[in-house]
């Protein structure tokens, strides 16, 4: 019986180990059918980048080392071939790996060697978001051909920044360089991702421009409980009233509940559905380690949409292996829970397998039976042909420097515009200066996730005259804010309104610091205006307008102005405290009422009061109807006092005042009626601005800034004309002896002869003039140095150290200067006959000359 066990127990073993090799027969059956879809189908390439055919290119004029490998780069080709043997025999459930595909000239290239480092000249690209935002817009995405498998080719950074476009691992090799050269310990991956992150599709994603800050949370105070405490207040509240809040709230947390599932039903309709090739879609990114530029921790940046990652990040679901320019390194940890697991430390030989161990790690080795029968098989050379190639240096980089002219990093997105579509929103953005109203950036942020209703519009501007910097549009209200930057003509700093037309409802906010009044906003409608103000001298902060219905046009047969204006009602004022004035004699508020002749003054609240003093004036006109001067009497002014009950009854003090507050009450008239002016400018002035554009042009931009363009050309054309003239102006040698002759056009052979013997008798002696004085200054030299050594032969015996020093030195430069002298006069010497033929032959050729001399 235990013989039969044994028996059945290893037929049941083999039939499950027959079940599970054809299972992973069938699996890998309907993996290399979805292979071959996938390669036939292309999925979801965009219709303008398939029509690119790379094939078609020039490569004629790129450098030699695009075309051929130099003896250290086919040494090193050979390695990775031998690296990738040892790979696949320990790893053969592992996919090849990514190491040498061809470049655009067809010759195979170690991915190292394609990455080259350079720091670009622009402020932006020093940091690692600068440079990740300019290669995702500057370049246009290209599915790879099969999504399962890296692809065949890895063309030059170069090559991909002239055309524009590229696939995950071209971006990645792109961004790798520029941030290695920024400084960044970066380094390119080939691993594997989600649908999501290969296909660059934001459209389940919330757009980063709407995405709102995190709220951190504040941590309540704890009250300590006290040992003596006062009881509380009897609860006097109605507990009819406490019922009915309590239904509301169970009603609103009821319609809260329904909301919330209505939201998970929609997050349920929008989640991705499931992608059968989970797992195996190969993606390449950019991995930047800790350390180096100050980085604190160890991210990722998908180069596609330049947005970093955590390492935890799901989306990232695998690493194959990882290089930059100096080496390569595969990842030997598992993957099964993605990336969120693994550790970045590449100087870990367990972890990370290097393939150039010339640091001193250990490259991947066969198991120790398979060890000792290569090690019997192979000969001496052969073993030091191997520790040669551990220790083998990467070759420099074959690609050209990497260059972006000023234009290109201006422009950033291909052709100038580039569209990313978001969850409920569009992104557009325009290169500068593409768009006449200066337009960059729109964002449209939709109501439906099929984008057909709009709900708001987001543009934002740049090198506007006006200083516009960004307009908001709410169409369901169509509310319009505009933001300024510091610098607009009027202060501008935000607009708010509905309509340009005046008398509308308008919010206008100011620079207060631009503003002599300190005026920080100004919001109107149609029969009320309201002005806030800041840091002013009178401590004003509030100013409320109320204004009535207008009444019929009325125009003054000798003026311009319309006097219909609307009638104004009612003027308010706030004011700050001012500690230099008692607070019973400081205005807090102050109410004209226009209408009705009476002004209202409400003062600060003293200490330990909990009511102000007041003041209500009644005015009356000045005189009466038989014209007699109205008196001021106590009923004119109504006084509260607080914290005394007496009457203030000195009416000569009332009496100013109200003459006073009269007084403001027209200027403030006066002021109200400029604010309206104002608003009636500003309204003119902004739609002006929209009518006709201006964009600023820096004086350093010389291919846009057309004036000074024309100013660089004038003074280039004064420039040569002043030369020209200079050169024009040159001394003839011939002038001061043709003058003689009186400059005639035609003269004699005798005549000829005599200017050019008077020409060359003056070189001559001037020749001779020369050389005398030079033998003259070398004569008095040589004479000033004798009398110096006969004076040194007389004295000596009487000069200190310090003395002789100083007579040496005098006498070293007599020296130095006779030797000068000297060489000056040979010099003369030997190149006056040469200067004299050389005239001669002048002259024998001189066209004015020519024709007379003839053979004389």
């Amino acid at each position: 019986r235990g013989g039969r066990m044994e028996v059945l127990e290893e037929k049941e073993e083999e039939e499950q180990t027959e079940g599970e090799e054809l299972k992973a027969l069938e699996m890998s059956d309907n993996l290399q059918d979805v292979e071959v879809k996938v390669s036939v189908e292309q999925v979801c390439i965009p219709s303008d980048v398939h029509d690119f055919d790379w094939s078609s290119i020039d490569t004629s004029q790129l450098p030699s080392s695009y075309k051929t490998n130099s003896p250290k780069e086919k040494k090193l080709l050979h390695i990775a071939d031998h690296f990738l043997q040892q790979y696949t025999h320990l790893c053969p459930d592992r996919k090849p790996l990514f190491l040498h595909p061809v470049n655009e000239c067809g010759v195979e290239k170690f991915v190292s060697t394609t990455v080259r480092p350079t720091l670009l000249p622009y402020t932006e690209l020093y940091h690692w978001d600068g440079c990740a935002s300019f290669v995702s817009n500057y370049l246009t995405m290209e599915p790879l051909k099969s999504p399962i498998t890296p692809p065949s080719s890895l063309y030059s950074p170069t090559t991909i920044l002239k055309y524009q476009k590229g696939n995950c691992f071209d971006f990645s090799v792109l961004l790798c360089s520029m941030l290695i050269g920024a400084g960044y310990d970066a380094y390119c991956v080939h691993g594997y991702a989600t649908h999501e992150i290969c296909s660059l599709d934001e459209t389940l994603k919330l757009c980063p421009l709407l995405r709102k800050p995190q709220e951190v949370p504040k941590e309540g105070m704890k009250k300590k409980s006290k040992k003596y405490r006062v009881k509380p207040p009897p609860d006097l509240q109605s507990k009819f009233e406490l019922q009915q809040e309590a239904k509301k709230a169970a009603e609103t947390e009821a319609a809260q509940k329904n909301k919330e599932r209505e939201e998970e039903k929609v997050t349920e309709v929008e989640k991705p559905k499931r992608d059968p090739l989970y797992g195996l879609r190969v993606h390449a990114w950019v991995l930047v380690l800790s350390g180096k530029r100050e980085v604190p921790e160890t991210f990722f940046i998908n180069p596609f949409t330049g947005n970093s990652h955590s390492t935890m990040d799901e989306h990232f679901l695998g690493i194959e292996s990882v290089w930059n320019h100096r080496n390569y390194w595969v990842n030997m940890q598992d993957c099964w829970n993605g990336c969120k697991d693994l550790v970045f430390d590449l100087g870990d030989a367990i972890r990370w397998e290097i393939m150039l161990s010339g640091s001193n790690k250990p490259l991947q080795l066969l198991s120790d039976a398979e060890e000792e029968k290569e090690l019997s098989d192979r000969d001496t050379d052969d073993m030091e042909k191997e520790e040669e190639d551990m220790n083998f240096d990467m070759p420099p980089s074959w690609v050209a420097p990497i260059q972006i002219s000023p234009r290109e990093f201006e422009t950033r997105c291909s052709q100038g515009r580039k569209v990313i579509l978001y969850k409920q929103a569009k992104l557009e953005k325009w290169a500068p200066y593409l768009n006449g109203n200066g337009l960059v950036k729109r964002l449209t942020v939709y109501a439906d996730l099929d984008c057909t209703e709009v709900v708001e519009v987001r543009e934002w501007f740049k090198n506007r005259e006006d200083m516009l910097d960004m307009r908001e549009v709410n169409k369901q209200t169509q509310l319009t804010t505009e933001y300024f930057s510091p610098g607009h003509l009027l202060g501008l700093k935000a607009h708010t309104y509905m309509s340009l037309e005046p008398e509308t409802e308008h919010t206008m906010e100011f620079y207060n610091e631009a503003r002599v009044d300190g005026l920080q906003k100004r919001v109107e409608n149609d029969n009320k205006m309201t002005e806030y103000f800041v840091g002013r001298d009178d401590f004003l902060h509030v100013r409320h307008m109320e204004f009535g219905k207008r009444g019929k046009k009325i125009h003054l047969a000798s003026t311009r102005t319309d006097i219909n204006s609307r009638p104004i009602v009612q003027i308010k004022e706030c004011f700050h405290r001012n500690l230099e004035k008692p607070a019973d004699e400081d205005v807090a508020e102050r109410i004209f009422l226009i209408t009705e002749e009476t002004i209202h003054l409400t003062y600060h609240l003293k200490d330990k009061y909990i009511t102000a003093s007041k003041k209500d004036f009644f005015k009356a006109a000045d005189r009466d109807r038989k014209g007699n001067e109205i008196v001021m009497t106590p009923e004119m002014c109504i006084t509260y006092q607080a914290g005394s009950s007496e009457k203030d009854k000195k009416l000569l003090h009332l009496y100013k005042a109200l003459q006073q507050l009269t007084e403001e009450e027209k200027q403030l008239k006066q002021q109200v009626r400029q604010s309206e002016a104002e608003v009636l400018n500003i309204l003119k002035i902004r739609e002006n601005e929209e009518t006709a554009v201006k964009l600023t042009v820096s004086i350093y931009n010389t291919e846009r800034n057309e004036k000074r363009r024309q100013q660089y050309e004038a003074m280039k054309n004064t420039m040569e004309d002043k030369l020209l003239g200079q050169e024009e102006q040159d001394l003839d040698y011939l002038a001061p002896f043709l003058i003689q002759i009186g400059h005639r056009k035609k003269m004699t052979k005798g005549q000829a002869l005599r200017v050019r013997d008077d020409c060359l008798t003056d070189l001559k002696h001037r020749l001779i003039d020369k050389a005398n004085i030079i033998q003259a200054r070398f004569e008095k030299a040589v004479e000033e140095l004798q009398k110096k050594d006969q004076w040194f032969q007389e004295n000596h015996n009487q000069l200190s150290a310090e003395e002789e020093d100083d007579f040496l030195t005098c006498c070293s430069e007599i020296a130095f200067r006779i030797h000068i002298l000297a060489l000056r006069l040979n010099r003369e010497k030997q190149t006056a006959p040469q200067k004299y033929l050389a005239l001669e032959e002048k002259l024998r050729k001189d066209p004015r000359l020519a024709e007379y001399l003839g053979h004389a």
